[in-house]
Order: structure tokens, then C-alpha cells, then sequence
């Protein structure tokens, strides 16, 4: 159900989708999330709650990407061109990932289901997603 070729029509909506991360307060809201480096289950379960002080950047960010990669898990924009100019999205996942059975039987069974789609069943959603996790590995360690 992908699509197989990338047209204006991908761009067009690459590039709305930038400009909607250009927004005040998603900018915000994403360097909150780049910040956030969850060591344990606790301290990642701990930001989905509506009490803590990151929650709204965290629903912000975490459903954005879902959004945006959903594009190209229903087929609305070519994968390998949105993650090519979108893997931002990716940092948030590879922080999730290690967690990703136990926050889907605890907080939410659909949870990062485009995200984990686009890093692991497209290409250079891969390719991303590898790179990704070692830097984000990289940042976790310098946070100790």
C-alpha cells in the first residue's frame, strides 16, 4: 500500500509538514523532547503522565511524528522520501524502542506503530533508525 514513486505532491506535503515544526511552540516542545533521555522504564513511564512537566511537549512531539509517518504507512507520501527529510521522529522512537513491548501492554497497545513501521520496514527508514540509535545510544552515555 505504499507509494512506490515521490511526486510534487510528496513534496508539497514535506514541506507543510516542515513548516508546522517551525511553530513556536512544537519548536518548544521538539527541543524538550531531544533533551529527554530517558535512562529506565521509569523515568520514560513517568512523562506520560499528565502531572509531569514534560507531558505536553511529549503528546505533542510523540504524535506528530506518529502522524507524519503515518503518511507513508497508508500510502499518502513515499517513505523513503519522508523519512529522507523527516527523521527527526526517529530520536523519540530509538528512546522508546528499548520499552516499546512493555509501554504497549501498559499504556497504550498502538503506540509508535508508523514510527516503528517506517524504521523497519522501509529502506532507508532502516538505514535512519541504525544511525539514529547509536547517536542516540552516544547521547544517553555523555547525559550520565
Amino acid at each position: 500500500m505504499t507509494k512506490e514513486i515521490a511526486d510534487h505532491h510528496d513534496a508539497e506535503l514535506i514541506l507543510r509538514l516542515y513548516e508546522l515544526r517551525r511553530e513556536a511552540v512544537m519548536r518548544q516542545s521538539r527541543d524538550t523532547m531531544m533533551r529527554f533521555m530517558p535512562r529506565n522504564w521509569d523515568e520514560l513511564a513517568a512523562v506520560v503522565a499528565l502531572t509531569h512537566p514534560n507531558n505536553a511537549a511529549w503528546r505533542q512531539v510523540s504524535s506528530y511524528w506518529e502522524m507524519a509517518y503515518s503518511f507513508a504507512r497508508n500510502g499518502a507520501v513515499n517513505a523513503d522520501f519522508l523519512i529522507e527529510n523527516s527523521g527527526e521522529g526517529l530520536f523519540l522512537f530509538a528512546k522508546v524502542h528499548p520499552h516499546l513491548a512493555r509501554f504497549r501492554s501498559e499504556v497504550a497497545p498502538t503506540a509508535f506503530r508508523n514510527a516503528e513501521w517506517i524504521a523497519t520496514q522501509c529502506e532507508v527508514g532502516r538505514q535512519r533508525f541504525a544511525l539514529i540509535q547509536a547517536r542516540v545510544a552516544k547521547m544517553m552515555e555523555a547525559a550520565k
